[in-house]
């Protein structure tokens, strides 16, 4: 049987180490995103470690000072003394490749904390007092922390914002009764609200019967027809073909019961094709599960948005 070995570079890590200790300025390029935890050798990571602490310190980084370091912490022994120190800054010629060298490092802790995910959900899968639709769940939470936990967040110049800002306002500018917001398609609510913002939760509530489901649905007709804006609709109670004659009614403009009883005449019909057409292009995405739970609609959701993008 062969033992298979965790993803790793023993020579992209002493070679970060190495940059480090001959060029004081090689950590700006590589603190913002490399981690002690990110190293396979519990050494190389008390050797990061203690370079990023001089460096949160102001304190020149070097053979002396990160020995001097690893001694007052009681772990200059353990990694191997001073000597190991110097074995390290004789194995680089240079540090201009010391960002290459811990992105390697990290692409390997990554794909180690994925084999260490994977082996946790196998295990929880044989746990019979864990259902299926939590296991998923817990799944999708755990490589969407990894994903975001991969992406580089770096300083957006005032510029490039005032770019995006000027765009933004120029939109707002050229459409009658611009909106911050998304536009529901009702005025006085708009003029209210200045549109549904961003990352906000609003909660439509009222009686039974007053109209929820109707002006939900008008709001989610009028963004995707109108605003080409993708939308998630989901309904609970109401089922597809109901929610799909409504729209039709409302963006035909004709009367409800006629298409409910089939008495159309040749004008309503032309309406309905045109309607439908119209529809079609719109991107409306439609769950009628009934009973769906909070867990399995964020599920849901959250595939919605990597496949499709969403707005509402």
């Amino acid at each position: 049987m062969t033992t298979r070995i965790p993803p790793h570079s023993i020579e992209a890590e002493t070679s970060v180490l190495g940059a480090l200790l001959i060029d004081r300025d090689a950590i700006v390029s590589v603190a913002e995103f490399l981690r002690d935890v990110h190293f396979y050798d519990d050494k190389h990571a008390s050797i990061y470690q203690s370079v990023l602490e001089l460096y949160e310190e102001r304190t020149p980084i070097d053979v002396l000072t990160v020995s001097d370091k690893l001694k007052k912490k009681k772990l200059l022994k353990k990694i191997g003394g001073a000597s190991f120190l110097a074995t390290l800054v004789n194995n680089v010629p240079t540090a201009a490749h010391v960002e290459h060298y811990a992105k390697i490092v990290k692409d390997a802790a990554t794909k180690r904390r994925m084999i260490s995910v994977a082996s946790k959900l196998v295990e929880q899968s044989f746990d019979e007092g864990i259902g299926a639709i939590d296991l998923m769940d817990k799944a999708e939470e755990e490589i969407f922390s990894l994903t975001q936990a991969s992406l580089a967040q770096v300083f957006t110049p005032v510029k490039a914002a005032l770019a995006d800002s000027f765009d933004r306002l120029d939109e707002l500018h050229k459409r009658a009764g611009g909106l911050r917001g998304v536009p529901t398609g009702f005025k006085d609510l708009d003029n209210t609200l200045a549109g549904l913002q961003r990352s906000n939760l609003i909660i439509l509530a009222s009686r039974p019967g007053v109209g929820k489901t109707s002006l939900a649905l008008n709001i989610a007709q009028h963004l995707s027809v109108n605003e080409k804006i993708p939308v998630g609709y989901f309904s609970l109670e109401m089922s597809r073909e109901e929610l799909v004659d409504r729209l039709l009614v409302a963006q035909a403009d004709i009367d409800a019961w006629k298409l409910k009883t089939g008495k159309l005449d040749e004008e309503d019909f032309t309406k309905l094709s045109n309607a439908m057409g119209e529809l079609a292009e719109a991107n409306l995405f439609i769950d009628d599960t009934p009973a769906l739970s909070i867990l399995e609609m964020r599920t849901k959701a959250r595939r919605l948005q990597v496949e499709q993008g969403l707005e509402l």
